[in-house]
């Protein structure tokens, strides 16, 4: 089977127009490169470009652009300078705004049994600082960095093991990799191409001199001897494709970052050998630079509305959509409103694997989950904070899913008082304190603490109505934002109670999309870190699964792996589903959500409608901000 899709098509183009193509490319140097190229500094574009580079073609409503301006956008913190390389979007392998998979930074991927991948390199390929990028970058991070158990003491990825199996990687040429497994690995493509990628390469060129197997010891220094000792830590600090805050670091996307962090503002600029170009052989992007401004969250719809962006959806809510529409025409932009495509917006954790082991019985029985879940007011939280326009629900699917039922949306999650007093009665919590709230069998009142990243009023506004309907069944509620990273560091540990998070990032799955968020296999699902980072970890750290229904769903996603029947497959999601909204390991509360996108009236190519999804969809990554453009 071989799985080159449109690229295919696309190349027989290149071939059958070569002549007319690399004419356009020799006449049509980017303006950003010419001082350069004139200078004898940069080579001219016809030979920073591969042999065949990608060929975009805009979509319906999308148009040929022109070169030139600064992109400036809003971030809540350094941090979020990744978004480059998530907007960027360029994958070995990427989603379509079909939610397709295509080549992208390959040529083609050939893909045999489900299990056997070959991905040949694009001839000429090069990466941002020039250096060719071939077999030996996917060789140097396969050989010298993931099995190094000073850089990765884990090991390789778990995503990487199928039944405890790690793949045969091998390297025939220097434009080609390959990838097998004696069973098939229908998760490979889908981690190539998701927003935060398994990047399966590194720029070895860069990265050999800081790594020990590769210096040459009897040239250094006895102080750089000293310091090799903390070679694994340097090397870690530098290997930062995802995160994007080494401007040295090369890379392939569209734009490098050029500014180290901590900084406020942060600055991309085209990448010269960056391998896509448009129908008229110019590469791509238009777009000269990108400029990231650090804002404090709160402050970004009135930064929006005055202006101050020329593309914008983060840190924007539905309810900054009427402040922001009563502010077009002043400051020169238009509002879209676009679909979402989460499970749910707003979703409560429950920590399954809490330390104190008072909480860990309650939220371990599913009684009091339930009832948790009938105690919230949803159509109240959508009348109030949503215009009545969200979905009131399960952390489930969305009505586009072929796997959707209104009993998954709405199981265990419609608001009844008495049912949810009757749970928690049966289950023993009859005592009460003079204020009405429950106790607990150790006598202390039933006070669940919830932990939020503190990103977000929104939230905080849930979590008040929510407060306000649980204390009808004798249950009180306290919220303690933190920073991001303290708050999920709270969660790996088992510290916290139960958090608030949005819901999962799929919400339009179909029996090719991977259950694997439904089940224990990763630390970043808040109802089960622990059991998460047991199976991450191959069992060197965390919990192994104890519980018999998660155990089900870790059953049910290795039968997935396993199948290449897409109704089995189906079959396996519905049981999956169904698990999870009997048993409410997490708690949906509203989804739906559209999503205002502030976009510059000159600025082209931005769908009048999509979807804002982080996986799949990487924000705007599947839609190529590569080919959005300023006109004048």
């Amino acid at each position: 089977m071989r799985i080159a899709w449109r690229q295919i098509c696309l190349n027989g183009l290149w071939i059958a127009g070569a002549s007319l193509m690399m004419a356009n490319i020799a006449k049509a140097e980017v303006p950003f490169f010419k001082a350069s190229v004139s200078a004898g500094t940069m080579p001219p574009m016809e030979e920073r470009l591969p042999k065949t580079p990608l060929v975009v073609t805009p979509m319906e409503e999308q148009t040929i652009g022109e070169y030139g301006g600064d992109l400036r956008t809003l971030i809540g913190g350094p941090s979020d300078v990744k978004l480059m390389f998530v907007n960027g979007y360029a994958r070995l392998v990427g989603f379509t705004p079909d939610l397709e998979i295509e080549p992208d930074i390959l040529e083609a991927m050939d893909v045999e049994e489900g299990r056997i991948f070959t991905m040949t390199l694009r001839e000429g390929h090069k990466w941002s600082d020039g250096a060719p990028f071939t077999s030996e970058d996917f060789r140097y991070w396969w050989e010298d960095i993931a099995q190094n158990p000073k850089l990765s003491p884990a090991g390789p990825p778990a995503s990487l093991l199928i039944d405890g199996e790690l793949p045969k990687v091998e390297f025939p040429d220097e434009r080609t990799v390959v990838y097998s497994w004696s069973k098939p690995n229908p998760n490979f493509l889908s981690d190539l191409a998701g927003a935060a990628p398994l990047l399966i390469y590194r720029p070895a060129h860069y990265l050999k001199s800081h790594h020990e197997n590769h210096i040459d010891r009897s040239k250094l220094t006895p102080k750089q001897k000293i310091m090799l000792k903390s070679w694994a830590a340097q090397h870690n600090r530098l290997d930062n494709l995802y995160k994007f805050d080494n401007p040295d670091l090369p890379t392939l996307q569209p734009w490098r970052n050029t500014t180290a962090s901590p900084a406020t503002r942060f600055v991309g600029e085209r990448n010269p050998y960056f391998h896509r170009v448009d129908p008229e052989g110019r590469q791509l992007p238009y777009i000269d630079r990108l400029i990231f401004t650090v804002s404090e969250n709160r402050l970004i719809p009135a930064k929006a509305a005055s202006g101050d962006v020329d593309l914008q959806a983060r840190g924007l809510r539905l309810q900054d959509a009427t402040f922001l529409k009563e502010n077009e025409k002043r400051s020169h932009y238009e509002v879209r409103l676009w679909e979402t495509a989460r499970g749910s917006h707003f979703t409560l954790y429950p920590n399954l694997n809490s330390e104190d082991p008072v909480w860990r019985k309650l939220m371990r029985d599913v009684r009091f989950r339930r009832a948790l879940s009938l105690a919230i007011d949803r159509e109240e939280i959508n009348d109030i904070l949503f215009f009545g326009l969200a979905v009131e629900g399960n952390n489930a699917v969305q009505k586009i899913s072929p796997f959707y039922t209104e009993d998954l949306r709405t199981k265990w999650a419609t608001l009844d008082i008495d049912k949810s007093n009757a749970l928690l009665d049966d289950m023993g919590l009859t005592e009460r304190n003079k204020d009405g709230i429950r106790l607990m069998p150790n006598g202390e009142p039933l006070v669940i603490i919830v932990e939020t990243a503190g990103e977000e009023t929104e939230q905080s506004d849930i979590l008040e109505l929510i407060h306000e309907s649980w204390e009808k069944v004798g249950v009180e509620v306290f919220t303690k934002p933190s920073q991001r990273a303290v708050f999920r560091n709270r969660i790996f540990s088992g510290e916290t109670v139960m958090s608030v998070w949005s819901g999962y990032e799929n919400g339009i799955p179909n029996a090719q999309s991977s259950p694997a968020d439904r089940a224990p296999t990763t630390q970043t699902s808040y109802q089960w870190p622990k059991w998460g980072q047991y199976f991450e970890t191959k069992g060197k750290s965390g919990e192994p699964i104890d519980m018999p229904e998660a155990q089900r769903l870790f059953d049910l996603y290795q039968q997935w792996l396993a199948s290449t029947d897409d109704d089995e497959k189906a079959q396996i999601w519905r049981e999956m589903l169904n698990i999870h909204a009997e048993q409410q390991f997490t708690i949906g509360v509203i989804g739906g959500i559209l999503q205002p996108v502030v976009v510059a009236e000159t600025l082209r190519n931005v769908p009048k409608e999509g979807f804002y999804n982080w996986d799949p969809g990487a924000q705007f990554g599947m839609y190529h901000p590569d080919l959005f453009w300023f006109e004048n």
